[in-house]
């Protein structure tokens, strides 16, 4: 991207509408207001006038809204001309825009442009990615909180604190004449413990806004029959899978992304699990060990009338939530019920009679704390939580250091942990992370 010539670009969805916009940022813009309407232009004021062509022939009729720098979306001059929504029209004005200086804006540009000149930082930027592809109204809420700043200024008030800490550590360092006894007060290992629970706290409030971004990946699992696809339908709410006496009817992976209270899901249904010489159903069980290792919670179906010996747990691999859930409870005439230890969750219902699908939806959504209310709650990224899992890491590895009386050490991963927590806002960014986020803006964002 080149930064200091003028970029334009169509910032409504392609198709016909009743008012469509081109947004135009640089700064030639007052020169091809001039050239696109005899209209003068004033700030932050709606001026209705036709749009001309290079012959002076009216393309269309609506609105300039001008912005000047530094007060505006991306801290350049600003012009957005409002016009009728056909896709020809916008297309002639953007054509227009063109011959007179602007050149067509890439994806994201706008927004990245924003982000350099400082008027958002790189979170709040990718927020406004988020909120337009929300797919739901708590993801949408949650990127509003975002884009308002709420994830940064967590982020910003924990370096703050790492700074002052630091600050604190090196002069105990650099000032070995001065006798500060840093270690004896005990005043570091508090602080340090201080800012890994805080730390902790937003990076399970951001655990939430991943999943309210990329939804929750739920996989079923278990023996053929136990009722895998049965569940995905009741789930889905219609026939995604096929269902019948046959074992074994489902071998490849099927996918659905559904709703619970406004909580997105990738529900996930696998072929059986089970010893078989069948090359075809082989390749299957394959792929659901593959879709088990990208899980975030599994629900390993057992059909409560089996007998037989489950080695369903064989396939599980180590580390992934399992909650056990065991089907056909109206053939047993068993009651529906959750039975919760500190090992393991139990959950008994029927699909086919829908008894108990309501605590298995609860359950879901306790299971990685989703709230209905989105008020609190910040939108993020995989990358901001590997960022947090890395600052959180080299707190815990200052806290090692600590103890063996390391100062130096402690400062650096102190240092460390800043620079990851940077990272989310943008202090320190490489360019291609930002190349990265921003190509997968829309163009005209």
């Amino acid at each position: 991207m080149r930064f200091g010539d003028t970029i334009a670009a169509i910032a409504t969805p392609p198709g016909n509408g009743g008012v469509g916009i081109v947004r135009i940022s640089g700064d030639a813009v007052t020169q091809i207001a001039a050239g696109l309407s005899q209209k003068s232009l004033q700030p932050r004021q709606a001026r209705f006038t036709p749009f001309l062509d290079a012959e002076q022939q009216v393309i269309d009729s609506g609105l300039l809204l001008y912005f000047p720098a530094p007060h505006s979306f991306t801290g350049e001059d600003v012009l957005e001309v409002q016009a009728h929504g056909g896709r020809v029209v916008l297309d002639m004005l953007l054509r227009r825009v063109i011959e007179l200086g602007a050149r067509l804006a890439q994806p994201g540009e706008f927004s990245q442009r924003a982000f350099l000149n400082d008027k958002i930082d790189l979170a709040q930027a990718e927020a406004i990615a988020d909120l337009i592809n929300s797919g739901t109204e708590q993801a949408a809420r949650s990127a509003q909180q975002s884009m308002q700043g709420a994830f940064s200024k967590q982020i910003n008030q924990l370096i703050a604190q790492l700074i002052e800490l630091r600050v604190y550590i090196e002069a105990a360092i650099d000032f070995v004449d001065e006798e500060i006894d840093f270690l004896s007060q005990g005043s570091v290992a508090d602080k340090i413990q201080a800012l890994q629970q805080q730390l902790a706290r937003i990076k399970a409030t951001a655990g939430q806004g991943r999943l309210l971004r990329d939804g929750m990946t739920v996989v079923l699992a278990g023996k053929p029959n136990a009722g895998k696809s049965s569940l995905l339908n009741a789930l889905a709410g219609y026939d995604a899978a096929i269902v019948t006496d046959v074992a074994g009817t489902t071998r490849d992976v099927l996918r659905e992304r559904i709703q619970i209270d406004g909580m997105p899901l990738h529900i996930i249904d696998t072929a059986g699990l089970r010893t078989t010489s069948n090359p075809v159903e082989q390749e299957g069980i394959r792929r659901a060990q593959q879709e088990l290792e990208r899980a975030d919670k599994v629900l390993w179906l057992l059909d409560i009338t089996d007998t037989e010996l489950d080695n369903t747990a064989d396939y599980l691999p180590e580390g992934i939530a399992v909650t056990r859930v065991f089907n056909k409870i109206d053939i047993a005439s068993q009651a529906p019920a959750l039975v919760e230890t500190t090992k393991t969750v139990d959950i008994y219902l029927s699909v086919k009679t829908g008894e108990g699908m309501e605590l298995l939806k609860q359950h879901l959504k306790q299971s990685v704390g989703f709230t209905q209310s989105g008020e609190s709650v910040f939108i993020a990224r995989r990358r901001h939580i590997e960022a947090l899992i890395l600052a959180e890491q080299a707190l815990q590895d200052a806290a090692v250091q600590l103890t063996v009386a390391a100062p130096e050490l402690v400062a650096e991963e102190l240092r460390q942990a800043q620079q990851a927590l940077s990272e989310i806002t943008g202090e320190f960014t490489s360019d291609d992370l930002l190349g990265e986020i921003f190509s997968s803006f829309c163009i005209g964002k």
